[in-house]
């Protein structure tokens, strides 16, 4: 099921309304069977790899509690290679395969394996991140074992959440669900607030830039540089407002159910570094990887040549998680080096990072907003062909010869709008902000919010971007 759909426009009511008139020991049920509903509406027969990883994960912690020794750590390999297996033969088995093909094919072989015709259940990433940080904090002995396999399960399936995130752990999203919420006039109020924004956000902002991106990427080499310049600078508005949209979605429905999901997004693009960028942007990736392999690969309590290796191995990783390609795996590593020339330059000639000078931080905020969007363009194009299609024409269509692309007026509004708004809401939460308000104010803005939405919204229905991990 699709936020951006009326079927969860639907959907979502009904469940809050029997949320609240249900018998606090039902409501695990209610929230199982509106979360497999919810799954189940886009591709019914993927439930069942879902169930798999609740299971393997389920029982793996319960064995893991009880064992001493080695064999915990084989339980957990065990559950870890179950999740990591399942991840790569949905997700990785064809970009492996054709490598292969590749390599095979300069051997002057053939690869007697063929590609899967297969689709990636959606948000399997998200999943398996989810259950393997449990399965991990079990055998840290930082979590307990979950006894009821249907509160385990809801953990694992909660709607709100369950196709992009944020990634939670146990301790925080785990035990929530197991408290009695009883109806709370505030939790609905942010949980307003936070739906009306992210609507806004997903439907008025990014879904009204996506044709102007699709336009251009289908075919940059029409399009004059600063056309090309234009689009990614679009592209980098557009998947902010598409995942931020999602995010707040998910946050402002957990809400009314008086569940809180962690914030995934601060104001990345006012980021000073590519450090600072990944401590705003995806944050509940950003600690997972932090947590799960950056620390436990030595973290920077190692060498410099060690550290930088760990970075590097963090940040590809990263990339590949993302997607199935040598394009996801670049976008990552580029992401990392530029971390690392930061991080070395910085320590070497004494930056002071914590500077407090207005033109030295907005000269670092657009370096990295500038590096950031470039950079996007491996992460949106199609192929690596399409990448170096893109940078090509960015840098040599200068002519009159090449196309400019014609951007309505309201399209250019709604974005200056959004920025504002977003710097506006530096380090806070539109929520938390709007609640500090007098009523006429906070009012006003809903109504704005909701002409944008219902004048201004994006006319095709637009997939969110980060569905497809």
């Amino acid at each position: 099921m699709l936020f951006n759909s009326l079927h969860f426009l639907l959907f979502l009511p009904i469940v809050i309304t029997l949320y609240y008139l249900l018998p606090f020991k039902y409501r695990w049920i209610l929230i199982f069977v509106a979360s497999c509903y919810f799954y189940m509406a886009l591709i019914p027969a993927y439930i069942l790899i879902l169930f798999f990883i609740i299971c393997v994960d389920y029982l793996s912690a319960l064995v893991i509690e009880r064992l001493q020794g080695r064999l915990r750590k084989v339980v957990l390999a065990v559950s870890i290679i179950a999740n990591v297996s399942l991840l790569a033969f949905f997700k990785y088995f064809n970009f492996a395969n054709e490598n292969i093909t590749w390599i095979m094919q300069h051997l002057h072989t053939a690869n007697p394996v063929s590609n899967l015709n297969i689709l990636l259940p959606i948000g399997l990433s998200f999943h398996t991140f989810q259950s393997m940080a449990y399965t991990i904090e079990v055998y840290r002995g930082n979590q307990k074992a979950e006894r009821h396999l249907g509160y385990f399960a809801n953990y694992v399936l909660f709607f709100p959440q369950m196709v992009a995130g944020p990634i939670e752990r146990y301790e925080r999203l785990g035990n929530q669900l197991k408290l009695n919420h009883v109806f709370d006039y505030q939790n609905f109020s942010k949980g307003f607030c936070l739906l009306l924004f992210g609507f806004f956000t997903k439907v008025t902002i990014a879904d009204n830039l996506a044709p102007v991106v699709d336009m251009v990427y289908a075919n940059p080499q029409q399009y004059n540089s600063l056309s090309i310049f234009i689009a990614l600078v679009f592209f980098s508005f557009q998947i902010y407002a598409d995942f931020f949209g999602y995010s707040l979605i998910a946050m402002g429905a957990a809400k009314l159910m008086g569940i809180n999901l962690m914030e995934n997004f601060k104001t990345p693009y006012l980021a000073k570094n590519i450090n600072d960028f990944w401590k705003r942007w995806h944050i509940s990736l950003t600690t997972w990887f932090t947590d799960y392999l950056y620390i436990p690969l030595g973290g920077n309590r190692v060498p410099q040549a060690r550290w930088i290796l760990n970075i590097m191995i963090v940040f590809v990783i990263s990339g590949l998680w993302h997607g199935a390609s040598w394009a996801f795996v670049i976008w990552g590593a580029l992401h990392g080096i530029s971390y690392l020339i930061e991080s070395l330059t910085n320590k070497a000639l004494h930056i002071n990072t914590k500077s407090t000078n207005v033109f030295f931080n907005a000269f670092r905020i657009a370096k990295t907003f500038l590096f950031v969007s470039l950079i996007w363009v491996f992460f949106r194009a199609e192929s690596m062909q399409k990448v170096k299609l893109i940078f090509k024409s960015l840098l040599h269509n200068h002519t009159a010869a090449f196309q400019t692309i014609k951007v309505d007026y309201r399209v250019w509004g709604l974005l200056v709008f959004f920025i504002f708004f977003d710097v506006l809401l530096f380090n806070n939460r539109i929520d938390n902000w709007a609640g500090k308000k007098p009523v006429y104010i906070r009012w006003s803005v809903y109504a704005l919010l909701l002409f944008g939405l219902l004048a201004m919204g994006g006319v095709d229905n637009v997939p969110f971007i980060y569905f497809q991990f």
